[in-house]
């Protein structure tokens, strides 16, 4: 079968100087792309690239592929050749290459219009610990920030105190009916299917040991205790932390809060305190709400899975669960309500007015809400450990 001397083909001689490379035929774009060219010259520059094709990448004046390579045999070189043959080298020229005038051209546009990986340097120890410096004094303003949010909202609900008819109570009402009675529908919908996740889950455990009386007890302190206020709190630092900042931020982005300073209107007696109080009188309903839709949930599932009858959980459910850990999760839920507040409040006053940073703070106010709900959670149970066992 004749060979076609057009094709795209590499000659490699050992000799006692060294490794000859030449280069025969055309590299083009037309020639290149047939399928057994490529096969065979990828499997060729593959060894004279060494294992798996990589090549260090160095300077100009680096030495190159080892060997002579010859380009003077190719008959056209394009830029995707010119390219190809570029690679071949790992990006840089070889320390022993003769080729046409023509070609170096080429090679140069080449060399020229490649984007080289820029090379990685590790940072000083320095260097890190001044990251980590930063980072902790960002931590330490934010904390400072909403110090002096409590502050303010405590010198806020004492003028509220003092004089009534000048409370914000048309926000307040708005506040109210925003965060409390719109989340009613999401609340019961995820607490119901947590509910029946749960008992479905205890079920198959306590039917091995023949205490399925026992899924009242378990079902009632987790529900009650932990998982209502926990789950209700997340639902809420969701939808309303998050409406918060975007609110505010919103505020900032056109200009508004520049104009309460004007005007001499006290953001935190017209923004934060209305948002706090409602969501702190709102918070330990939510909870209640999602816990008694999560038992109706478990409930039902206990009577399909393990044949515990609804009157019978409902008659064992006071008895397994006492009043004082519906007083604690109660309480919980204040504390959770004011923290999604100020947080909320917190990221949008520090919105910078464009539109990236107002999409930034609504984030991070929502994945801080849910830190601070999980942290303070967990410092309830070690507090109050004792409470209601």
């Amino acid at each position: 079968m004749p060979v076609d001397a057009s094709a795209p083909r590499i000659e490699i001689q050992d000799t006692p100087e060294g490794r000859v490379v030449r280069l025969l035929g055309s590299w083009t774009a037309a020639r290149l792309t047939l399928a057994p060219a490529w096969a065979a010259l990828s499997r060729q520059l593959g060894r004279l690239q060494g294992a798996g094709g990589r090549v260090p990448l160095a300077s100009r004046s680096a030495p190159g592929s080892p060997g002579r390579w010859f380009l003077t045999g190719i008959e056209q070189l394009d830029y995707l050749g010119a390219q190809v043959v570029w690679n071949a080298w790992g990006q840089r020229w070889p320390a022993d290459l003769e080729l046409a005038p023509e070609q170096r051209l080429m090679l140069e546009v080449v060399e020229k219009f490649t984007a080289r990986p820029a090379p990685q340097r590790r940072l000083p120890w320095s260097a890190s610990l001044g990251l980590l410096g930063g980072r902790l004094l960002g931590l330490l303003d934010h904390g400072k920030g909403l110090l002096r949010l409590l502050g303010q909202l405590l010198l806020d609900l004492a003028r509220l105190v003092r004089h009534p008819p000048q409370g914000p109570w048309r926000d307040l009402s708005g506040h109210l009916y925003h965060f409390g009675a719109t989340a009613l529908p999401i609340t019961a919908l995820v607490g119901f299917l947590i509910g029946v996740v749960l008992a479905y889950l205890i079920s198959q455990q306590l039917r091995q040991f023949g205490a399925d009386a026992f899924i009242v007890n378990i079902l009632g302190i987790s529900l009650v205790r932990e998982l209502g206020p926990v789950l209700a709190a997340i639902l809420v630092a969701g939808r309303s932390g998050s409406a918060i900042t975007a609110q505010i931020g919103v505020m900032r982005v056109t200009e508004e809060l520049d104009a309460m300073r004007v005007m001499g209107i006290a953001r935190g007696f017209r923004l934060v305190m209305p948002r706090a109080l409602s969501l702190s009188l709102v918070m330990p309903l939510i909870s209640v709400w999602t816990t008694l839709a999560a038992l109706l949930g478990g409930m039902l599932a206990a009577n399909v899975a393990m044949d515990v009858t609804p009157s019978f959980f409902i008659n064992a459910l006071p008895a397994a669960v006492k009043v004082s850990n519906l007083a604690l999760a109660s309480a919980k839920s204040v504390v959770f309500g004011l923290l999604i507040a100020l947080i909320g409040c917190h990221y949008g006053l520090r919105v910078k007015p464009n539109t990236e940073s107002l999409g930034q703070g609504t984030t991070a106010s929502v994945v801080t809400s849910i830190t601070v709900v999980i942290l303070v959670d967990a410092l309830f149970a070690v507090l109050f450990k004792n409470v209601g066992i």
